[in-house]
């Protein structure tokens, strides 16, 4: 895991199970070396109403897979009518991730959902899959784990999840050089797909 991170230079992103949805938050700096190339970058990309994928890695490998599971989840949705579970989206993409793994996208993948309750998964370029409560990826991970470890509790709201995820992109911001220029954060919850303003997490970052 370890050597994926260090290939993943430009992205810290994190996601948060909270007891009323899940939260995923990225900055938006992307870098090519050490050459800053854009400074406005979207790392979170909406699957469908109630799922999510935050992405670290390649932004063409990325875009790509967006846009087949995007696909995917539309024939799902019109075979069985009903909308594809969090988990069943976390094994597509690592179905298609190891079948792949000799020439690998270059990518790793936090997908959040709420189905029956709010779930996360961390997908990296293989194919391996784990769920838990929260997890980060990119280069700035370990700075996020290190407010997440500390702050995470089982019964934290959306709320006080987004503020959470906002101090871990902070903090990652702050010591990682491959990551900054914002941060953007979703919610999903039984409601479905929120974008958090920029006039909010603003008003966070000051408190």
């Amino acid at each position: 895991m370890l050597q994926l991170t260090e290939k993943f230079k430009g992205t810290t992103t994190v996601g948060i199970v909270c007891k009323d949805g899940v939260v995923l938050a990225a900055d938006r700096r992307a870098s090519l070396g050490n050459i800053v190339y854009a400074r406005n970058v979207t790392k979170i990309h909406k699957i469908d109403e109630h799922l999510a994928i935050a992405g670290a890695g390649d932004v063409g490998d990325i875009l790509n897979l967006v846009r087949l599971l995007r696909a995917e989840a539309k024939l799902y949705y019109a075979q069985f009518g009903r909308e594809m579970s969090a988990r069943a989206l976390a094994t597509l993409l690592a179905n298609i991730l190891n079948g792949y793994k000799y020439f690998p996208y270059m990518a790793w993948f936090l997908v959040g959902g709420y189905d029956e309750k709010a779930r996360l998964y961390s997908v990296d370029a293989v194919g391996g899959i784990t769920e838990d409560k929260y997890m980060a990826a990119g280069s700035g991970m370990e700075f996020a784990y290190s407010i997440l470890d500390a702050e995470y509790s089982d019964d934290i709201t959306v709320k006080e999840g987004v503020k959470l995820a906002v101090k871990a992109i902070n903090t990652a911001i702050k010591r990682d050089v491959f990551s900054g220029d914002g941060i953007l954060v979703v919610t999903i919850t039984k409601e479905g797909y929120s974008e958090i303003s920029n006039a909010k997490l603003k008003a966070i970052l000051k408190q």
